[in-house]
This record gives C-alpha cells, sequence and structure tokens, in this order.
C-alpha cells in the first residue's frame, strides 16, 4: 500500500527553480509513495489541479502573482481537507517561504503528521529574511520534526535559526546523470549546426551560465569581466551565453549593449531543463560569480557535462567546489579576478582537464538523483517513524 505525503511548495512546476526541478526528480524515483503538492497558482493560464510525473498537484489562489502570500491561509484550508479525507505520512514543505508558513500552521493544528522541511534557499538568513515569510522563518525551522538542508552552509544557518543539530541531514541537490549521457550522445551531430543558429564561429570560446538573472547570480559580473577579457587580453573570440530570465535582464542587456558586447553575449532565456545540456556542450567553461548561494544545482549539471566550473566561495559553493581540483574560486564582485581565472582555464589544457575529471568524478560519486533519492527514501522513513 502506497504512503502519502502532503507538500507544500510555494511554486512548482511548470515554474521552474532548483528546490522545483529537486521535487519532481526525487518523486519520480519513489512510486511507493503517493505524493499530494500544494503551492500558489500565480498564473490563471495553470489548471487548479493535475497530475505531474508522480505528484498529484493542486493549486490555490486566483491566478495572480500575490497568490504566493495566500498560500499560508488557502494552503491550510486545502491541507484540512486532505487530512480530514487520506491519511498522511507526513508533511513535507519546501524551503521556509509561504509554502513553508502553510506547512507549519497545518504541523499546529495536526501535531501527530510528523513535519519534513528542506532547505534550498539560495538567500537563507534568519536575520536577513522580511516580510512575511522572515517574520516566520524561526518557527517554522524550529517547528520542523527533521531538516534536509542541500549544503554544510543551510545546515549551520538552521542551526543558527534555533534548529537541533540531530535533527538536521544534508542531502544535496543532483544531476540526472543517463539523461545527460543521452543528450551527449545526441548533440554530437548537430554541435556545429546549433553554432550556426547562434551565429557563433567554430574557433570561438563561449562561456556560459544558467542562472535566473537576480542580484544574486552577479551575472552583471560576469559581463564586467567579458569586457576585461576583450579589451586587456585581447580574447576577443569569446561569447558569453546566459540562459535564465528575471527582473535584471533588461539591465544586463543595456550592461552589454553600454560596454560594446552587444553581439558577445548571447541571451537566451529561459530554456526546458532538458534543452539546457545542449548549450552546456557546446560550452567551453561554466561561470556564476554568486554573491550567496543554497547550493548552486547549475554548477553540478555543469559538471556532469564535462565543463571546468568557476564560482565564488560563498554558501554551499565549497562543499562541491574545491580550488584547482573541481574547479576555480574566484572573488566576489570582482570582474579583473574572473577574468583572469577565465582565462587560465581557457588556456591551461592541463588545469582544465584535470577539473574536468574530478568534477565528473565528484558528481558521479555524490551528485546522482539516483542516489539522493535513495537518502530522501530513507529520511521519510526516520521521519515516519517520529
Amino acid at each position: 500500500m502506497a504512503k502519502n505525503v502532503l507538500i507544500f511548495s510555494t511554486a512548482y512546476l511548470p515554474l521552474i527553480g532548483g528546490a522545483e526541478l529537486a521535487v519532481k526528480e526525487i518523486t519520480d524515483r519513489l512510486p511507493e509513495y503517493r505524493f499530494f503538492l500544494i503551492t500558489s497558482r500565480m498564473n490563471r493560464q495553470l489548471p487548479k489541479s493535475e497530475k505531474i510525473g508522480n505528484v498529484e498537484v493542486y493549486r490555490v489562489g486566483f491566478g495572480f502573482s500575490f497568490d504566493k502570500y495566500l498560500l499560508p491561509i488557502f494552503g491550510f484550508l486545502k491541507a484540512k481537507s486532505f487530512l480530514k479525507a487520506n491519511n498522511f505520512n507526513l508533511i513535507w514543505a519546501i524551503m521556509a517561504s509561504y509554502g513553508g508558513i502553510a506547512a507549519w500552521l497545518t504541523k499546529k493544528f495536526y501535531q501527530k503528521v510528523p513535519f519534513l522541511l528542506t532547505l534550498q534557499e539560495g538567500d537563507y538568513s534568519p536575520d536577513k529574511k522580511f516580510g512575511l515569510a522572515g517574520l516566520f522563518l524561526k518557527k517554522i525551522v524550529k517547528s520542523a520534526d527533521y531538516i534536509q538542508a542541500i549544503s554544510n552552509y543551510l545546515k549551520e544557518e538552521a542551526i543558527r535559526a534555533g534548529a537541533r543539530p540531530e535533527i538536521i541531514e544534508i542531502a544535496p541537490n543532483g544531476a540526472d546523470l543517463k539523461k545527460i549521457q543521452n543528450s551527449k550522445f545526441k548533440i554530437q551531430n548537430y554541435k556545429s549546426r546549433l553554432k550556426n543558429e547562434l551565429n557563433i564561429k567554430e574557433d570561438e570560446k563561449i562561456i556560459i551560465t544558467v542562472s535566473r538573472l537576480v542580484e544574486k547570480n552577479a551575472v552583471d559580473a560576469t559581463i564586467s569581466a567579458l569586457k576585461i577579457l576583450h579589451q586587456k587580453y585581447a580574447l576577443n573570440s569569446i561569447k558569453f551565453l546566459i540562459i535564465g530570465d528575471g527582473c535584471l535582464k533588461q539591465n544586463l542587456k543595456k550592461q552589454a549593449e553600454d560596454s560594446g558586447l552587444k553581439d558577445s553575449v548571447i541571451f537566451l532565456g529561459a530554456v526546458p531543463p532538458e534543452d539546457v545540456y545542449q548549450y552546456l556542450f557546446i560550452s567551453d567553461v561554466f561561470v556564476r560569480p554568486s554573491r550567496s548561494e543554497g547550493l548552486g544545482s547549475a554548477f553540478i549539471e555543469a559538471m556532469a557535462c564535462g565543463l571546468p566550473i568557476i564560482g565564488t566561495n560563498v554558501g554551499g559553493i565549497p562543499d562541491f567546489l574545491k580550488d584547482r581540483k573541481t574547479g576555480l574560486f574566484c572573488e566576489i564582485d570582482n570582474p579583473e579576478n574572473l577574468a583572469a581565472k577565465t582565462k587560465e582555464l581557457l588556456e591551461n589544457k592541463e588545469l582544465r582537464e584535470q577539473i574536468i575529471q574530478n568534477g565528473l568524478k565528484l558528481v558521479e560519486e555524490k551528485y546522482s538523483w539516483d542516489k539522493i533519492s535513495t537518502q530522501m527514501k530513507n529520511i521519510f522513513e526516520k521521519v515516519e517513524s517520529l
């Protein structure tokens, strides 16, 4: 008989982020569970309910962006109707956000149902969160029966917020190695065609980022570094691919144009997850000089695609980026330093190959979704027994 898990998530597919993709990857690999997910609707085009993979999704709200602020109340009311009709083995909150508040409220009224909290936040800090979610953040963390953090950084932040260390377990996000291998095989036949479509010459190098276009991901610093690569190092045959969308898109386009890089910076916008790999496979270096980071799933996928990575020594990044072994560290908000590190990876073939091989080995050993899903199943069983 299948076990029932009630999930609360502020957003869910087709709205895409690392947390949402993690839920999809994990739930698809656990057929012995039935997953019911409550989320905010946020778009009138989205159905109020549908099944996505192994998850029955229920969206609450009016179909506008402010639905997330209503999720604590509407989500709790929806959960009440579920809990009256079904026995649930556990409540699972994805992040200490608006969905987390709904889960906390549900736990207050249904204390016998164990509560698992997943921390995925890239800008998590009990001292920096503001608004409704910030007000409840410490309450959510303290009320959880068990916490899954995707990085050591988030584990330490949870402890600072008042969680007991013994109830926290690290289970990171990962990569689908089988899917990546299939994509690698397919793209071999049309690499040149894809480059032609992007107006990239065969001898040009490609740096790439997969990032929401928001302040924390520092795409602006990479554009500044590209200008330095062109002007200081005379490396003009470099293109910068940007996959992702966000509130800073127009600002970043203007920065590229004002810097004389309009033809060198290519904004691809939001790309379906299964199509991201083709762009990673034609690239030479993955760059994301983050100002904060919960873990950085995009780095893991880039490593799994055989790309050397450059990141900053912040948040959860040091869990997988060991300087000059699995990647290179660059300084925060220092385009000059980032340009120098990018140049080194493009020109030092021995270092580049060493980083690629070490990165592939690390992902296979620690960051495959198959292994992580097994770990999550074990966590579910621990929580059920509480």
